[in-house]
């Protein structure tokens, strides 16, 4: 009697269960191997950028210029009366520039790959916002970063980047004092 009652135990599930579906844990769009390279490749990737940038400009110019002219009326009448008119003008002009610009920006900043090129190259995009003292600081940073650029860390130097924008803006107190009075800015405008 007990071996009827296991066995009816045991075939009952069997009998009763509906047709099981098996399906794989491995799908060969996001397997990534606990021994493989752990750099980006695809959308939605991340990838840090070493921002090491250096740039500086200098431009100079020295303009001149002179003008002379002159203009003369003589009427003789009987040779008793003369008249004469005379005018004479000169215009020197002299000027001199020079504007030199120096600046260096070092960062670093996660961006994230938003596509993935024909020829696979990784196209990056990524910002990062910093709040110090009341200081509002961002970087922006988009570009094409070559996968053989990517190093073992997972990081690219940001001088191969291609097609690279690098934006540095603040906000804040000290930033506001970099900026000439609207008065200044005014008189700039008209000339002055």
């Amino acid at each position: 009697m007990i071996k009827r009652i296991l066995l009816s135990l045991t075939l009952l599930p069997m009998l009763c269960s509906l047709p099981v579906w098996a399906e794989t844990l491995y799908s060969e769009q996001t397997f990534r191997s606990y021994v493989s390279d752990r750099r980006a490749y695809q959308p939605g990737d991340l990838l840090t950028v070493l921002v090491v940038e250096n740039s500086s400009a200098a431009t100079s110019a020295d303009t001149s210029a002179n003008r002379s002219t002159d203009l003369g009326l003589k009427l003789d009448v009987d040779d008793r009366i003369h008249h004469g008119v005379g005018l004479q003008t000169d215009n020197d002009f002299d000027a001199r520039g020079r504007v030199q610009r120096s600046g260096r920006l070092l960062a670093q900043i996660t961006v994230t790959v938003t596509a993935v090129r024909a020829n696979g190259d990784l196209v990056v995009s990524g910002r990062q916002v910093l709040d110090i003292n009341d200081e509002k600081q961002e970087i922006f940073i988009t570009g094409v970063a070559r996968p053989v650029d990517v190093d073992k860390s997972n990081a690219v130097v940001s001088s191969r980047l291609g097609e690279a924008s690098i934006r540095y803006a603040g906000e804040g107190e000290l930033a506001d004092r970099q900026r000439p009075a609207w008065w200044n800015r005014f008189l700039s405008v008209l000339g002055w």
